[in-house]
């Protein structure tokens, strides 16, 4: 019997008018009702004509998440006074209730994406509706764009409806060539917000970590929450470790029960959260509930503040879940459930003042997660680069190269990006392509460690995969219920995808302990990842180190293959989170691809260092010394030394260190075409000048042995004969009113330096000149210290020659101090001297 009562009381009936002339007139819109409106409900069975006078039509609702699509489906099975399978069906990765008679089925979006890679038509399908579209789940903008797709070309008659709380709704309208925009207005009780942040600053989240303080504040946060508010209370925690510690710290809360819902939680669990209870309740539980559930009874929120989103880092070849602050948009969807069916409370773990800061929404995943499954969905799709789809943002130019290398890899595209069979294969197996192709390459066998690999493994389980592995299969837990379905699916599908192994894969066999097997499997889906023990830290084939926990499982052993991993705060390296020991000839098979041997001649310690090396991508399986090594690696090597020690590795004499000093100030001064003798610039023109020299060198020391000034005198323009100037233009030396040959100092090639005795000037008018620049003139005393500078010689015998000679003829009275030095005879003697 269908409840009636219910249904009339949903807020978006008022909109339903609208939707439908919307999907006649133009056939897509996008639904915006507030949470508790009834728009995941009450609109698919309108659309379906299984309420009111519409007619009969198919709908498929696609929800982002599992426990969604089944609570939704129960729901309206309720409504319609149905169970699940009849009227009212719904389809999850490893669970199906869907009959004959079968008008509205919800399904995750992961399963209306394989089943589009399937049936791109749709056949039997009338009308999508795209739940919750405002959380930007890569699978969810995946499905809208291919949907868009099948609409543009295939059929015009399919009606789609992008339906959420909160969401941009222009976006989502211009997606949809311009779709009309409906709106419903809720109910709105209001909520009430109390800052509640912990007594000291908390350390920001990193990785998977959380400060270890968060979980008692939020528990104790609860606790205040029961003292002063009535009602079941709802508390948003980041992941299942915070849900479960929190859940401890709690205890026996006298009378209230405490329930742990999350993606993990038992299907018992999730029915027993979404029906009303005997006593009063705190319902613990992650995003799962911000959306698409109602949590009845609920009239408090604490809201911890964090989310865990998924996250790749290229440069390490690592991805996964980290845990972020929770956005704006995300905290106002959580206080909503304190509000769905009655004024309400919220209490947030963290001060008015950060509100403010927080992000205003979630990053959509297509712009921070792995790529590797969408680019093998668009490949499979037809439109390798997604420069087709209809996608509210592009993805990221490096992220996807870096998953059609990833694809490339497990054969699963073409060099040109274009899906090959083995990629539609791995697209139908509902998991990411690394760990299809290992499923494949082990014939299925290596289903149980596959299904361990795709999703989080409970923490409780620690760090080694076989050892995990022995604990799903002693079930006992739900994870382990839910494994062992997922297990029998994944050898359905595998069996259904047979295909001869890979060139070097290895086989395994029932009879395969779990250890060998749990290293295998993460080895052919990570063949990156194998890494081997060095010094304190394991160094992975793709170059990067990681480190076990302590009382690790794996501690000791030689070689690994890490699954998962994260970088804790302020660590240099990754950690470990999940991985297998491995035999070195199971790390060789896995990786073979990175296995290669090659000549290396590179500068190091100061020297050239030439060895036949045996690598696995970054690590070296072995190595001796190369005796023979050729010239062109040598030289190279040389270079590199060169670039990184600086050129004072060859032998620079007085004469060649003041060629350079002269032909940098005739650079400076002139130009074209003196040489620019810069480090970068001789770097660039090594071959000119300092070959063959070069060429004959094989260490360090014969480079030492090479006259740099003889080198650097090629790069004079001989050419254009202006070689033959460079001592008119920038002579060594200078010759004094008093006969001597003195040095000039071009170290600063601005203003040369000419340091010279003051009385062997005397009678100089004019300051001395090279190439048309004024000498800086540095006057020393007849002990050869500095007495004074001046540019400006005439200047200085008219003006501050008087106070030199007064401090100087003092000290030094032997020698000449004329009162006129402008027209003095220049002298390098003293007076004594001078009467001889």
């Amino acid at each position: 019997m269908i409840r009636y009562d219910a249904l009339d009381a949903l807020p978006v009936r008022s909109a339903l008018p609208a939707l439908t002339d919307a999907l006649e007139g133009e056939g897509a819109a996008v639904l915006v009702a507030p949470p508790g409106t009834g728009k995941t409900t009450l609109v698919p069975l309108v659309l379906a004509g299984l309420v009111g006078d519409g007619p009969a039509r198919r709908v498929v609702v696609a929800e982002p998440r599992r426990i969604a699509a089944r609570a939704a489906a129960r729901r309206m099975a309720w409504l319609l006074g149905e169970r699940p399978g009849e009227s009212v069906g719904f389809t999850v990765r490893g669970e199906r209730a869907v009959g004959r008679h079968t008008r509205v089925e919800v399904v995750t979006t992961g399963v209306l994406l394989q089943r589009l890679q399937r049936d791109q038509e749709l056949a039997g399908v009338d009308v999508v509706v795209l739940d919750e579209c405002h959380e930007r789940h890569l699978d969810a903008d995946t499905v809208a764009a291919f949907l868009w797709d099948v609409r543009q070309a295939l059929r015009p008659e399919l009606r789609l409806v992008a339906a959420s709380a909160t969401t941009d709704a222009e976006g989502w309208s211009r997606l949809l060539g311009g779709a009309p925009v409906v709106e419903a207005a809720g109910v709105a009780h209001p909520v009430e917000v109390v800052w509640a942040p912990p007594a000291r600053p908390l350390r920001p989240p990193h990785g998977m970590r959380v400060d270890p303080a968060l979980p008692a504040h939020v528990a104790s946060v609860v606790r205040r929450a029961l003292a002063e508010r009535d009602g079941d209370v709802l508390c948003f925690l980041p992941g299942v470790g915070e849900i479960a510690r929190v859940a401890g710290l709690l205890g026996d809360l006298g009378g209230v029960e405490v329930l742990q819902v999350h993606g993990r939680a038992p299907a018992a669990v999730q029915d027993a959260v979404l029906s009303a209870g005997e006593r009063r309740r705190v319902v613990l539980a992650t995003s799962v509930a911000e959306s698409s559930l109602t949590v009845p009874g609920v009239r408090v929120v604490v809201d911890s503040g964090l989310a865990r989103e998924p996250r790749v880092d290229h440069a390490r070849g690592l991805s996964g879940l980290t845990t972020v602050r929770a956005s704006r948009a995300a905290g106002r969807q959580r206080a909503g459930r304190a509000g769905r069916e009655a004024p309400g409370v919220v209490y947030r773990c963290w001060t008015e003042a950060e509100d403010g800061r927080l992000p205003a929404f979630p990053a959509p995943e297509i712009k921070v997660a792995d790529l590797t499954s969408f680019a093998l969905q668009a490949a499979c799709w037809g439109d390798p680069d997604a420069s087709g789809l209809a996608l509210l943002d592009p993805p990221p130019g490096g992220a996807m190269a870096a998953a059609r290398s990833a694809l490339t890899a497990v054969g699963a595209v073409d060099c040109a990006g274009r899906a090959t069979e083995t990629g539609a294969r791995l697209a139908r197996l509902g998991v990411h392509p690394r760990l299809g192709r290992a499923l494949l390459d082990t014939g299925g066998d290596g289903a149980p460690v596959v299904a361990l690999l795709s999703e989080e493994v409970p923490r409780e389980y620690g760090d080694d995969l076989a050892g995990a592995l022995r604990r799903a299969r002693a079930g006992g837990d739900a994870y382990g219920a839910r494994w062992a379905a997922e297990v029998r699916r994944l050898r359905a599908v595998a069996a259904g995808s047979a295909q001869p192994a890979r060139d070097g894969a290895v086989r395994v066999g029932p009879d395969t302990g779990d250890d060998r097997l749990a290293g295998l499997v993460a080895a052919l889906a990570f063949p990156e990842r194998v890494a081997r023990l060095d010094g304190g830290s394991y160094l992975m084939a793709s170059g990067t180190r990681v480190e076990l926990a302590e009382g690790s499982g794996l501690r000791g052993a030689p070689w690994i293959v890490v699954a998962v991993a994260d970088r804790p705060a302020g660590k240099g390296h990754a950690r470990v989170r999940l991985g297998a020991a491995v035999d070195e000839d199971v790390a060789r098979a896995a990786a073979g691809a990175l296995l290669g041997a090659r000549d290396e001649v590179r500068w190091a310690g100061g020297d050239v260092v030439a060895r036949h090396v045996e690598r696995l991508g970054a690590i070296e399986l072995a190595v001796r010394p190369l005796k023979d090594a050729g010239a062109a690696l040598v030289r190279a090597a040389l270079l590199d030394g060169l670039r990184e020690e600086g050129l004072g590795l060859l032998r620079w004499s007085p004469e060649a260190l003041g060629l350079r000093q002269r032909l940098a100030f005739l650079r400076a001064h002139l130009g074209e075409p003196w040489p620019d003798v810069s480090d970068d610039a001789l770097h660039a023109r090594v071959d000119e000048w300092l070959e063959p020299e070069l060429g004959r060198a094989r260490r360090r020391a014969d480079l030492a042995r090479i006259d740099a000034g003889q080198a650097l005198a090629r790069l004079l323009p001989w050419a254009s004969g202006d070689a033959a100037r460079l001592e008119e233009l920038a002579p060594e030396r200078i010759t004094v009113p008093s006969g001597s040959r003195v040095r000039i100092d071009y170290r600063d090639p601005e203003r040369p330096v000419l340091a010279v005795k003051l009385q062997e000037l005397f009678g100089l008018r004019e300051t001395p000149a090279v190439a048309g620049v004024p000498l800086l003139v540095h006057l020393l005393s007849p002990a050869g210290r500095p007495a004074a500078v001046t540019a400006d010689l005439a200047s200085f015998w008219a003006d501050g020659y008087r106070a030199v000679r007064a401090e100087l003829r003092g000290r030094y009275p032997k020698h000449p101090w004329p009162e006129d030095p402008a027209t003095a005879e220049p002298t390098r003697h003293t007076n004594a001297r001078l009467r001889r």
